[in-house]
């Protein structure tokens, strides 16, 4: 799993916080104490018509890990992204980052996307600091940081897939719905699934009617919110076991477009060509004579009234 299989950190990149994977969970390790403690707490024992307006929970573990109907669901959902040959969407990702006081913080991502199958991608993020862009024409991919008008380009893969791994190993670029546009999102799903149930119906998210279902790996225990008719993902919810804090990722996606006409043009950007190049590199590895954006310094303590 690129998203679920991985916990989640923020780097620098030309200033601006994305959020990349720090490490692969080993897949292979036996169920941890907590992901059976959060199953046991959350699996539903009432009909799998109950909405979520009013719950039912009970302490038992469901009757199986991996229930059929939340399987079959989620299976639905890839079979409806793989199939298709291009998208547009937006994802805005809401995650916590400790403060020094205790409570979290929320930073905030929101990804214009295109994609066009099997060699074409574009991303305009605008986030809690810098805004960025990234395109992928299937020769050559370019990251592009307009406000500080700098561009990195270099030869790509021949697929989307191998790009965004690609650019991950380069540059530490890394999006959190990569599990939605790769060719196959189940088989990235489904690697080292563990618990799979489903929860019930919401009417909530994006006005529209989600199946809710629940499922986790080694590493992740998540929620996803998918479209009872449509079958596209409109919210996943995510905490990793392996942070002691068990602070939320947020992803929300919609605006989806299936099979839109795409212009010709839009996997390129006139934009970088006036702008000052630079190598793709991982903020941990900057070519010599570059600098990565300094770190900001805390908010000092209050001092408490005499």
């Amino acid at each position: 799993m690129r998203l679920l299989g991985r916990s989640l950190a923020m780097v620098a990149l030309w200033g601006t916080c994305v959020v990349v994977p720090s490490a692969f969970a080993d897949q292979g390790v036996a169920m941890s104490p907590a992901l059976a403690a959060a199953a046991n707490a959350l699996a539903p024992t009432a009909p799998s018509s109950v909405t979520a307006a009013a719950p039912a929970t009970s302490n038992a573990a469901p009757a199986s890990a991996l229930e059929p109907k939340a399987l079959a669901i989620l299976k639905a959902m890839c079979d409806r992204l793989a199939a298709a040959k291009a998208m547009t969407f937006t994802a805005v990702v809401l995650y916590e980052s400790p403060s020094a006081f205790g409570p979290a913080l929320v930073y905030s991502t929101k990804s214009v996307v295109t994609m066009q199958r099997p060699d074409k991608l574009k991303v305009i993020q605008s986030a809690d600091g810098p805004a960025t862009e990234f395109y992928y024409d299937g020769k050559t991919m370019t990251a592009f940081a307009p406000a500080e008008n700098l561009v990195a380009t270099g030869p790509a893969p021949a697929t989307i897939d191998a790009t965004l791994e690609k650019v991950f190993d380069d540059a530490a670029i890394y999006y959190p719905f990569t599990d939605v546009i790769v060719t196959d999102p189940y088989k990235d799903l489904s690697d080292g699934l563990q618990i799979a149930f489903y929860i019930g119906q919401s009417k909530v998210i994006d006005d529209t009617t989600t199946d809710m279902v629940a499922f986790a790996n080694g590493a992740v225990f998540a929620q996803i919110w998918i479209g009872a008719q449509d079958k596209l993902p409109r919210k996943l919810r995510a905490v990793y076991l392996n942070d002691p804090s068990l602070l939320r990722h947020d992803l929300n996606m919609y605006g989806w477009k299936l099979e839109p006409a795409i212009p010709a043009n839009a996997f390129t950007t006139p934009k970088a060509a006036g702008a000052t190049k630079i190598a793709f590199a991982r903020p941990d590895q900057m070519p010599a004579g570059m600098k990565p954006p300094k770190a900001p310094q805390p908010a000092a303590t209050p001092q408490s009234p005499n």
